[in-house]
Order: structure tokens, then sequence, then C-alpha cells
């Protein structure tokens, strides 16, 4: 892969690290890092020795959201925006659908369109100074970057719209009641919770997390009787893989499966 500037990936034990390493400037979403996100998470779907992928970022703040210093500095706006949301939104969906639990570790402020990112991650960790916001509105702009779904499916619809309209910015407990993150942890510590739990992950049934993670995402736009048959030709195929077999054997012997990922 070409040398990055926004963002870093790299490979160890079956775990992807994805990080977000412009700390000077907050991090921030622009046409740059949209083209190479897209670039990561194209690579990650043609790598089958991923298990898990651990989303972070350097610096004191995971990210401020969009680059509103280039906003205010182009004269054609809509053309920028749908240039950056071309491959920034790809990307995104790209990412999220990756076949593997991704944990998210975030600290200091994650705002916009980052927010977006991280909400829909599977598992997100947070340190103890970290402020959630979509401050869009605040701006007079709509919300991108999948907001409207990843918000809505954290917080609930009711709750995410009222978070989005008024600008809200959360604090760790606020953010932890409100399901946008499910631990809160010291910063000190956070890399390494955020790590083992990327670990433990990677050490899982890995077909069987992916299969999880798709039921999921389609759950909300299928009928019951759909969805109730579409989970049972997915166990189907499912159970005869090698790691199902071995986690029937490790219960019924009592003692610590050993899965591989296929």
């Amino acid at each position: 892969m070409e040398p990055t500037t926004t963002i870093k990936l790299e490979i160890h034990d079956g775990i992807a690290t994805v990080s977000l390493i412009n700390p000077a400037r907050g991090n921030p979403i622009n046409g740059e890092f949209g083209r190479e996100l897209k670039k990561i998470t194209s690579l990650l779907h043609g790598n089958t020795e991923i298990r898990a992928v651990l989303l972070r970022a350097d610096g004191q703040n995971f990210s401020f959201g969009g680059d509103l210093k280039v906003f205010n500095a182009t004269e054609n706006l809509p053309a920028l925006v749908l240039a950056w949301t071309a491959d920034l939104h790809a990307a995104l969906q790209r990412f999220w659908s990756l076949p593997v639990p991704i944990v998210a570790a975030v600290q200091g402020f994650v705002m916009g369109g980052a927010l977006s990112m991280v909400a829909g991650c599977d598992v997100v960790i947070g340190g103890a100074s970290v402020k959630m916001g979509s401050a869009f509105s605040k701006i007079g702009f709509s919300c991108d970057s999948g907001s409207s779904i990843t918000l809505s499916a954290r917080m609930g619809s009711a709750r995410a719209r009222r978070f989005v309209l008024l600008a809200e910015t959360l604090g760790g407990e606020d953010a932890l009641q409100a399901g946008l993150i499910d631990q809160i942890v010291p910063d000190e510590q956070l890399n390494n919770t955020a790590h083992a739990l990327a670990t433990h992950f990677a050490s899982g049934p890995t077909i069987a997390y992916g299969h999880i993670k798709r039921l999921f995402s389609h759950a909300h736009n299928i009928s019951l009787g759909d969805q109730l048959e579409e989970e049972a030709m997915t166990l189907a195929r499912v159970c005869v893989t090698e790691d199902a077999q071995e986690g029937i054997a490790a219960y019924l012997h009592r003692r610590q499966a050993e899965f591989r990922g296929r």
C-alpha cells in the first residue's frame, strides 16, 4: 500500500489496527481521509487472515469531524461535498460491513462524521476524557456519514434525532447511558483494554461473528418470517464449520475451545 498521511493500517496476529494519524489537526475528515479509508477498507476485505479490527486515533482527541477550514476556503462547496462523500460513504459502508468484529477506542472529542464512523462499530470503548457530539446544526449543516442510521441504531431514533437537532455533546457517563459507548476506562488504559478485546475476538469463531453481524444489519429491513428463515439457513451453514464443531466438542468435554476462524 502507498504511504498515507491521515490513516495508518497495521496487521499483526489477525488484528488489523486502523489508526487516525493526523492529531496536530484534530484528525479531520476531508477528501484525503475518504480516499485513504476507501483504499484501506478494500485491502481489509481482500485479506482472509484478518479476524478482528481495532479502530483508534493518535493524539488527545479522536477526531473533530469534518475539515471546516477547507469548507470555508472552497467556492463550489456542493461539488466538494459530493466529491468527498462519494469516497467517504463508500469507505464507511465497506468498513462497517467487514465480516469480523470491529472495536473502536476513542478519547477526547469524537465529533460529526467521526462519531458516526465510531457508532457503526461493534463495540466502542471510551476513555474517561471522551466527549461525543453532533454539531452539524450549529453550523447550519445537515448530517452525513450515515449518522441518521448509526446513531439511531445505538441511541434509538427519537433520542438520536434530538441529539443531532440540538447539537448535543455528551461526556463519558452520558454517552454510556445513551448507548454511544459500551464501556468507559481511564484514558491510560484505553488502548490496552481495546486491544485485549480485539485479541479476544481474533481468537474467536470468525465465521460465526461475520454472520451474526450480517443478520443484525438486515434485521430492521426484513419481515419476521423472512428473518427467521434467514437465521435458520445461516445456522445450517455455520454449524458444519470447523469452529462450530470445535465449539461443540469443547463444551461436551468441558474444555476451552480453540477456534481457528474456519
